[in-house]
């Protein structure tokens, strides 16, 4: 017999709630070097058949109460509040296909989305 003790995940102090990798900063880059001074800004909203939609906005500064995620030296992520629940713990990717690009949250709380890729659901 065996016995197992379970240790709870300890949060991690100063742990951004977002990440991304390395071609989507380029990608955002490219994107910010024609707007000096712009940030990205990531929220959700209501949509769709399962529920969210990622949004994905330019913004001069974070609102007060975003939470501000540094990239890079040119990259400044702010996240919204309220999508910070649902947010949280998402890696961003840039991944081409064919010849387009699509930028991808890899979001581990999402629990179904819609088949056309338009909305998702968390739990």
């Amino acid at each position: 017999m065996s016995v197992e003790t379970y240790v709870p995940e300890k949060k991690v102090p100063n742990t951004p709630v977002v990440t991304a990798t390395a071609s989507a900063v380029k990608h955002f880059e490219q994107k910010l070097k024609a707007m000096p001074g712009k940030i990205i800004r990531l929220s959700t909203k209501l949509s769709g058949c399962t529920g969210f939609a990622y949004v994905v906005d330019y913004a001069n500064e974070p609102a007060a109460d975003d939470e501000v995620v540094t990239l890079s030296d040119t990259v400044v992520v702010a996240v919204a509040k309220d999508a910070l629940p649902i947010l949280k713990n998402t890696e961003l990717d840039y991944v081409k296909e064919g010849i387009n690009g699509i930028l991808k949250f890899n979001n581990p709380n999402v629990v179904d989305a819609c088949g056309c890729g338009e909305s998702f659901s968390v739990a």
